[in-house]
């Protein structure tokens, strides 16, 4: 493993410890200890004394079963930029921030990779951008989550830790750091289609809220690479071949959308002040541009439901299935790789 990657345990993604070593958390940067449940013999006396250890049990078994077939390894984490970010170099090993849901403070851009079991990998691929104002970003419900759902529908994701402009004293602006970390992101997830199962023609970027303004920054434009660059990732194209907007900001959404410019899913409530008005516009110009493009305006739902899932709204918590009906409407999803 090089050393800009680490790899996490699966009490990262799920929540659930069933490893004892000593991990580095892509939240919160600080070690965890989990306790062991591979010792059979203590699995069977909490089973034969409670009822609860029972159950216990039970779970424990239900959730190994899922994990298997969600993910081939477990998430890891691979900065951009092996020295840290261009012209930024110094700062590359300041820590994050991060308590509860969100992460900030970053300044060493980063792709937590997620990907598919082999046997469900159909070779498409996402880079999520969270939300979060770009004051900090929404990581969990808008990160980790989105990736675990295109797991099991086969596709493997990146949640982009990207810089963040309107965070208290950020050097950093939308057009140029965030928009460079978002092409490098995708650049990068191309370099290493290989080794990560993914097929270059069907890589797609997915933005929650303001990182739908991250993904504005790439999709419109050509995204060619330079062909004389020193570092071969960034000879790469950098253009997403499909997006989805769920609720977006309204910055970056262009007077005109060009007409090779990427199939888009888009979703946002009509109660949302915010982020509907984006979703209705980008669906008018999308049509002059004669570009394939669904929009789904939920009656009800405002702003920031994530996937869907603390939702109690039948059409929200039912929104990920309509994002996974139209890939395989797009051919985005095929049959698992050989």
């Amino acid at each position: 493993m090089s050393g800009e990657e680490k790899k996490l345990s699966v009490l990262d993604c799920y929540g659930v410890a069933i490893s004892s070593r000593s991990v580095r958390h892509p939240i919160k940067n600080s070690n965890i200890v989990a306790p062991r449940f591979d010792d059979l013999k203590s699995v069977s006396m909490i089973s034969n004394n409670t009822t609860t250890g029972k159950r216990l049990v039970f779970y424990l078994v239900s959730f190994l079963i899922t994990v298997g077939g969600f993910a081939q390894d477990s998430p890891r984490v691979v900065h951009l930029w092996p020295n840290g970010a261009p012209g930024y170099e110094s700062r590359r090993n300041e820590p994050e921030e991060a308590k509860d849901y969100w992460v900030k403070n970053i300044h060493n851009p980063s792709v937590t990779v997620y990907l598919p079991s082999k046997a469900k990998a159909t070779g498409a691929a996402v880079v999520i951008c969270p939300g979060g104002g770009h004051r900090l970003l929404v990581y969990n419900a808008e990160g980790r989550d989105a990736a675990l759902f295109l797991n099991s529908i086969g596709v493997a994701a990146f949640v982009l830790k990207y810089r963040l402009f309107r965070e208290e004293h950020s050097p950093y602006t939308l057009e140029k750091e965030v928009r460079q970390d978002a092409y490098r992101a995708l650049r990068l997830v191309r370099s290493r289609a290989r080794e990560w199962n993914v097929d270059t023609s069907r890589l797609g970027i997915m933005g929650f809220s303001a990182g739908g303004e991250v993904v504005a920054q790439v999709a419109y434009a050509s995204g060619k690479g330079d062909p004389h660059a020193p570092d071969p990732i960034d000879r790469l194209n950098g253009r997403p071949d499909f997006q989805v907007l769920v609720y977006p900001g309204p910055l970056g959404i262009p007077d005109v959308v060009p007409k090779d410019a990427p199939p888009a899913f888009l979703i946002a409530a009509n109660d949302d002040e915010c982020c509907s008005v984006p979703i209705v516009k980008l669906l008018e110009k999308y049509r002059e541009a004669k570009v394939p493009v669904e929009a789904h305006i939920l009656a009800q739902g405002n702003h920031a439901f994530n996937m869907g899932y603390r939702s109690n709204l039948q059409s929200v918590r039912a929104w990920p299935q309509r994002l996974a009906d139209w890939l395989k409407d797009m051919n985005i999803l095929r049959q698992p790789l050989q």
